[in-house]
């Protein structure tokens, strides 16, 4: 029995020179006009996270200095428009709100701190290698705890917000509105990386409450910003996202984490000393396949804040990124401990995902059950792998040559023995 007949792949055309519906246009220009007035600087923007919640303690304030340059980053390198702005200043917002949220529920419940982040399986590999499905597959297990799309935005609900007995979180209902434009500006996307409100979603989001993650770097080119962030230590960074962690777990529950993020490929000897007994799973694929599909969607969704996309500025900055990390991956990975870590291959993966599910909980001394089966049996027939269609991609349209990129990537294909993809 065959499912249903999957859309035909489709190629970009509007890449550099987007094209909206009306109705999306409409809402972009409002938010340039809003945005012609924003003053994206850390004072302000505390300011109105402080007005915002009733809050106004940020807890160790090392954070601003890191702000700051990334605010600097986004007025200066972004070559951001008026609404791309207006959307920062608001995410940057949401996650000063967030953190004084976080603060507040930890300084009136000390013993959140006492919350034990157990063993967690944590997915380590850059995006496009399969870890969003087998992120997916394993969060389908009822015995495992995940973070959902709407929970990584909003971590903890101002009690002002609380709803009464019966009554829905407000904060599905918010993601649900935000989803509901992104879809409409870029319908495309979905073949390319499915976002619901209810899907997981990586720890990147909580990261970025310490505004010291790589998640900024997706919103533009941003050299400073990346040099700051690559110099820095990031275990003080990896700490606050224990506690934010420790938090959620204590707020709804949960025994072990299932965790992923592209940052970690990049962070193992602050990840390993955050989580000593964490399992990791670092998944592999192609370079060039993974960096084709990531510069796509990268410059797809840059259209949101430009008015005119440097494709070939993007495919620039994010080969040299890529290459970056695998060279951290290829040099750090001894330190993931021999017995709780397991090498996925892409290809290996797609031939049998359950297999290799199976394979992952064996070294996590995670069981089996016909529960947990089941559970993951009903997500893959409930979400077919590629249902939207997939997307056509052209290296050449980002400035980049495959053979190139691929014996500068020579290191990391050989030592992990990657299979160069068609």
């Amino acid at each position: 029995m065959t499912g249903p007949e999957r859309p035909p792949p489709i190629s970009i055309d509007d890449l550099v020179e987007p094209r909206f519906p009306p109705d999306v246009r409409a809402v972009l220009d409002l938010m340039g006009e809003a945005g012609a007035g924003v003053d994206l600087r850390p004072e302000a923007l505390m300011a109105a996270a402080a007005e915002t919640t009733g809050l106004d303690g940020f807890g160790p304030d090392d954070f601003v200095e890191r702000l700051d340059i990334l605010c600097w980053s986004l007025r200066h390198e972004a070559r951001l428009n008026h609404a791309g702005l207006l959307a920062q200043s608001l995410l940057l917002t949401g996650l000063l709100s967030n953190r004084l949220l976080v603060e507040d529920l930890v300084a009136r419940h000390p013993e959140i701190l006492a919350e034990a982040i157990v063993s967690p399986i944590i997915i380590c590999g850059l995006p496009r290698t399969g870890t969003t499905h087998l992120h997916n597959l394993m969060s389908a297990d009822p015995a495992l705890r995940s973070l959902p799309y709407w929970e990584s935005l909003e971590p903890v609900l101002a009690e002002a917000d609380r709803p009464a007995e019966g009554q829905a979180d407000p904060r599905i209902e918010r993601c649900d509105t935000a989803l509901s434009f992104v879809n409409a500006a870029l319908p495309e996307f979905r073949r390319m990386h499915e976002m619901t409100v209810d899907h997981v979603h990586e720890e990147i989001q909580l990261l970025a409450v310490d505004f010291s993650s790589m998640l900024f770097e997706t919103i533009a080119p941003m050299p400073t910003w990346r040099d700051h962030y690559l110099a820095r230590d990031q275990r003080p960074s990896y700490a606050y996202l224990r506690k934010v962690l420790q938090a959620l777990q204590w707020l709804r529950g949960g025994t072990r984490w299932v965790l992923k993020s592209p940052q970690h490929l990049e962070q193992f000897p602050a990840l390993v000393d955050t989580f000593p007994d964490a399992v990791f799973v670092v998944t592999h694929r192609d370079p060039v396949s993974v960096t084709a599909s990531m510069v796509t969607m990268l410059g797809y969704s840059a259209r949101l804040g430009q008015d005119r996309v440097d494709a070939e500025r993007i495919g620039r900055y994010w080969a040299d990124r890529l290459g970056r990390m695998l060279a951290a991956c290829v040099a750090d990975r001894h330190l993931l401990p021999a017995d709780r870590s397991i090498d996925v291959l892409f290809d290996r993966f797609m031939e049998d995902d359950l297999a290799m599910v199976r394979r992952i909980y064996d070294l996590a001394g995670q069981p089996v059950t016909a529960r947990s089966e089941a559970a993951m049996a009903a997500f893959m027939e409930d979400h077919p792998r590629g249902r939207y269609g997939g997307v056509r991609y052209d290296l050449g349209q980002f400035g980049i040559d495959g053979d190139t990129l691929s014996d500068s990537m020579a290191p990391y294909i050989e030592r992990f023995g990657v299979t160069r993809e068609a």
